[in-house]
């Protein structure tokens, strides 16, 4: 997949790409309804021997046009995000960078400028997709703007148990621990990516050695607990259990809670390597014990649970 970084005004022209059928939205979680809409113009470019192509937009829109609630982390953030896409089939990604002039453009000019300069044929997008200043071009407005250059298709709402499947409502589930509807919606486990770094080593001495993670990127992470999860290291998949806070029990503060993994069955130095985590579900709460004695003892009964849980749900 080749992945152009764009921002306006960029200095492309149509002969710069081969002409695309493109899929266009902002896609944090590459989800199921975005898998639709994606899957579509992939299909179509097949059909008529097009490229397949994607443009998504880098910040959240809400954080330059500062909205009350603003997404400065994400489902999908861009690593995660480009992976997906790739799997999808998708041939070509442009990056925009979302700033307070690309929001000023009028929707004529949007279109000029990051559709048919970038010789796109074909857009696919959602019913409620909207452009230009103040989000006056939409899906209705497009025929026109787009001067007879290309065609569209749009995709309409696609629901899960009457609800829209959407990346709000994938965020409220994440906020919740609901890692296995989280899962459903996604078309996959929810995963992070980060570096295992250097730690208090204080999980060896009590015989729960852990990887801690620094993550590498702005993900919105579920509500803190202890979690059955999957880490993939150099392309093996372990077990495992993964703490997500802020270790109360030592008395530790942090701004942000800390991220380590238990690896079950595993042993090796992976300090400095990075591990890709799959979270599957959500165990307990996390807690204060009354000492390490307590907290050894919970830790074991976590790791008999979620060997339980891969044993009756990854057969």
């Amino acid at each position: 997949m080749k992945i152009t970084e764009l921002k306006y005004p960029h200095d492309f022209n149509k002969e710069d790409f081969p002409p695309s059928v493109l899929a266009l939205g902002f896609f944090d979680g590459v989800h199921k309804g975005h898998q639709e809409l994606i899957n579509t113009a992939v299909e179509k470019a097949r059909e008529t021997g097009l490229n397949s192509a994607v443009m998504t937009f880098y910040p959240h829109p809400s954080v330059v046009l500062k909205k009350q609630e603003q997404h400065v982390a994400y489902i999908t953030p861009m690593r995660e995000k480009q992976q997906v896409l790739e799997e999808l089939g998708v041939e070509q990604l442009f990056i925009v960078k979302f700033d307070e002039q690309l929001a000023d453009l009028l929707p004529q000019e949007f279109v000029d400028h990051f559709l048919i300069q970038l010789n796109v044929r074909h857009v696919v997008a959602g019913f409620d997709y909207s452009y230009g200043r103040m989000g006056r071009g939409n899906m209705e407005t497009l025929p026109f703007h787009s001067r007879g250059m290309f065609d569209q298709t749009v995709i309409d709402k696609v629901e899960d148990h009457g609800e829209k499947i959407s990346s709000t409502r994938i965020r409220r589930e994440l906020k919740q621990g609901n890692m296995e509807e989280v899962a459903r919606l996604l078309a996959r486990p929810f995963s992070t990516y980060g570096k295992v770094v250097q730690g208090d080593q204080r999980g060896r001495t009590i015989g729960f050695p852990t990887a801690n993670i620094a993550l590498n990127e702005d993900y919105l992470l579920p509500k803190v607990g202890v979690y059955a999860v999957r880490v993939k290291y150099k392309g093996k998949l372990y077990q495992g259990m993964a703490n997500l806070g802020f270790k109360p029990t030592f008395n530790e503060e942090a701004e942000k809670p800390n991220l380590e993994v238990y690896i079950f069955d595993f042993s090796g130095n992976i300090y400095n390597e990075g591990i890709d985590v799959y979270w599957h579900a959500f165990i307990r709460d996390e807690k204060k014990f009354n000492g390490v004695d307590a907290l050894v003892e919970q830790l074991k009964q976590d790791e008999r649970n979620i060997r339980q849980f891969f044993v009756e749900n990854m057969n």
